[in-house]
Protein backbone atom coordinates (compact mmCIF):
# COMPACT_ATOMS: atom_id res chain seq x y z
CA UNK A 1 0.00 0.00 0.00
CA UNK A 2 3.03 2.33 0.85
CA UNK A 3 4.41 1.79 -2.29
CA UNK A 4 1.18 2.49 -4.44
CA UNK A 5 1.03 5.76 -2.44
CA UNK A 6 4.55 6.75 -3.01
CA UNK A 7 4.10 5.80 -6.94
CA UNK A 8 0.85 8.01 -7.04
CA UNK A 9 3.12 10.65 -4.77
CA UNK A 10 5.88 10.92 -7.83
CA UNK A 11 3.24 11.00 -10.50
CA UNK A 12 1.44 13.69 -8.91
CA UNK A 13 4.68 15.57 -9.19
CA UNK A 14 5.94 15.00 -12.14
CA UNK A 15 2.73 15.55 -14.13
CA UNK A 16 1.73 18.97 -12.67
CA UNK A 17 4.81 19.99 -15.53
CA UNK A 18 2.72 18.98 -18.56
CA UNK A 19 0.16 21.72 -17.38
CA UNK A 20 2.97 24.78 -16.56
CA UNK A 21 2.61 27.64 -19.39
CA UNK A 22 5.47 28.25 -21.64
CA UNK A 23 7.00 32.07 -20.12
CA UNK A 24 8.29 34.47 -22.65
CA UNK A 25 10.88 37.13 -21.31
CA UNK A 26 9.75 40.25 -22.56
CA UNK A 27 13.71 40.38 -23.85
CA UNK A 28 12.74 37.23 -26.34
CA UNK A 29 9.87 38.97 -27.69
CA UNK A 30 12.11 42.07 -28.39
CA UNK A 31 14.16 40.15 -29.94
CA UNK A 32 12.07 38.85 -32.11
CA UNK A 33 9.88 41.87 -33.51
CA UNK A 34 13.46 43.57 -33.95
CA UNK A 35 14.62 40.74 -36.66
CA UNK A 36 11.00 41.56 -38.48
CA UNK A 37 11.99 45.79 -38.37
CA UNK A 38 12.63 47.59 -41.57
CA UNK A 39 15.31 50.24 -40.10
CA UNK A 40 15.49 51.64 -43.59
CA UNK A 41 11.92 52.96 -43.68
CA UNK A 42 9.96 55.47 -42.20
CA UNK A 43 6.04 56.12 -41.55
CA UNK A 44 6.32 59.34 -42.45
CA UNK A 45 9.37 61.47 -44.44
CA UNK A 46 10.68 64.86 -43.76
CA UNK A 47 8.34 67.10 -44.32
CA UNK A 48 7.99 70.99 -45.16
CA UNK A 49 4.85 73.00 -44.01
CA UNK A 50 3.93 72.83 -47.89
CA UNK A 51 3.74 69.57 -47.75
CA UNK A 52 1.38 68.48 -45.63
CA UNK A 53 -1.78 68.64 -47.68
CA UNK A 54 -0.65 65.49 -49.31
CA UNK A 55 -1.49 62.34 -48.47
CA UNK A 56 0.84 59.69 -49.42
CA UNK A 57 4.36 58.48 -48.55
CA UNK A 58 5.88 58.75 -52.01
CA UNK A 59 4.12 62.23 -52.85
CA UNK A 60 5.22 63.73 -49.63
CA UNK A 61 8.72 62.25 -49.80
CA UNK A 62 8.97 63.89 -53.18
CA UNK A 63 7.61 67.20 -52.36
CA UNK A 64 10.32 67.50 -49.51
CA UNK A 65 13.10 66.75 -52.10
CA UNK A 66 12.17 68.99 -54.44
CA UNK A 67 11.39 71.84 -52.30
CA UNK A 68 14.80 71.12 -50.92
CA UNK A 69 15.89 71.31 -54.20
CA UNK A 70 14.35 74.14 -55.41
CA UNK A 71 15.23 76.13 -52.19
CA UNK A 72 18.71 75.46 -53.30
CA UNK A 73 18.77 76.35 -56.91
CA UNK A 74 16.64 79.46 -55.91
CA UNK A 75 19.38 80.57 -53.76
CA UNK A 76 22.00 79.73 -56.11
CA UNK A 77 20.72 81.26 -58.72
CA UNK A 78 20.80 84.35 -56.65
CA UNK A 79 24.36 84.55 -56.64
CA UNK A 80 27.12 86.74 -58.93
CA UNK A 81 28.70 83.58 -59.81
CA UNK A 82 31.83 84.55 -62.89
CA UNK A 83 33.62 81.55 -64.46
CA UNK A 84 35.88 81.22 -66.83
CA UNK A 85 34.97 77.83 -68.31
CA UNK A 86 31.72 76.01 -68.80
CA UNK A 87 30.42 73.68 -65.63
CA UNK A 88 28.26 71.36 -66.16
CA UNK A 89 28.85 69.10 -62.98
CA UNK A 90 26.80 67.41 -60.16
CA UNK A 91 27.74 68.07 -56.61
CA UNK A 92 26.23 65.77 -54.34
CA UNK A 93 24.54 66.78 -50.90
CA UNK A 94 24.40 64.54 -47.94
CA UNK A 95 22.71 65.44 -44.88
CA UNK A 96 20.67 64.04 -41.87
CA UNK A 97 17.81 65.88 -40.46
CA UNK A 98 17.60 64.60 -37.04
CA UNK A 99 14.77 64.43 -34.78
CA UNK A 100 14.39 67.76 -34.18
CA UNK A 101 14.01 68.39 -37.33
CA UNK A 102 16.84 70.28 -37.32
CA UNK A 103 19.41 69.57 -41.32
CA UNK A 104 22.87 68.36 -40.61
CA UNK A 105 25.30 68.51 -43.60
CA UNK A 106 27.28 65.10 -43.41
CA UNK A 107 29.50 65.20 -46.68
CA UNK A 108 29.53 67.85 -49.74
CA UNK A 109 31.33 65.89 -52.69
CA UNK A 110 32.66 68.69 -55.04
CA UNK A 111 34.39 68.12 -57.81
CA UNK A 112 38.20 69.81 -57.65
CA UNK A 113 37.34 71.45 -61.07
CA UNK A 114 34.10 73.17 -59.60
CA UNK A 115 36.34 74.42 -56.69
CA UNK A 116 38.72 76.36 -58.56
CA UNK A 117 36.20 77.81 -60.97
CA UNK A 118 34.08 78.35 -57.56
CA UNK A 119 35.86 78.48 -54.62
CA UNK A 120 33.08 79.95 -52.61
CA UNK A 121 30.36 77.28 -54.05
CA UNK A 122 30.68 75.48 -50.18
CA UNK A 123 29.63 78.80 -48.26
CA UNK A 124 27.02 79.57 -50.90
CA UNK A 125 25.49 75.94 -50.23
CA UNK A 126 25.56 76.36 -46.44
CA UNK A 127 24.03 79.75 -46.95
CA UNK A 128 20.93 78.29 -48.72
CA UNK A 129 20.26 75.98 -46.40
CA UNK A 130 20.27 78.23 -43.36
CA UNK A 131 17.58 80.03 -44.83
CA UNK A 132 15.36 77.04 -45.23
CA UNK A 133 11.76 77.10 -43.55
CA UNK A 134 11.15 74.70 -40.82
CA UNK A 135 11.43 71.29 -41.22
CA UNK A 136 9.34 68.80 -39.47
CA UNK A 137 10.81 65.12 -38.78
CA UNK A 138 10.60 61.68 -39.90
CA UNK A 139 8.16 59.50 -37.87
CA UNK A 140 8.97 55.54 -37.16
CA UNK A 141 6.18 53.91 -35.31
CA UNK A 142 4.72 57.29 -33.72
CA UNK A 143 8.42 58.79 -32.44
CA UNK A 144 10.44 61.29 -34.96
CA UNK A 145 13.43 59.85 -35.86
CA UNK A 146 16.70 60.56 -38.04
CA UNK A 147 16.91 60.31 -41.23
CA UNK A 148 19.79 60.53 -43.94
CA UNK A 149 19.55 62.09 -47.37
CA UNK A 150 22.12 62.32 -50.40
CA UNK A 151 20.69 65.19 -52.93
CA UNK A 152 22.33 65.42 -55.92
CA UNK A 153 22.85 69.28 -57.37
CA UNK A 154 23.88 70.09 -60.92
CA UNK A 155 25.87 73.31 -61.36
CA UNK A 156 25.94 74.35 -64.86
CA UNK A 157 27.51 78.02 -65.81
CA UNK A 158 28.54 79.61 -68.92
Amino acid sequence: MQRVLVLLLIICATSCEYFNAKKIASEDILKEELKTFNWNDVDTYPTFVSCDTLNTKDTKKNCFINTLSQHITSSLQEETIIVSKDINETVVLAFQISETGQLNIKDISINDSILVQIPELENMLFKSLNTLPKIYPAIKRNQPVKTEFKLPIIIEAN
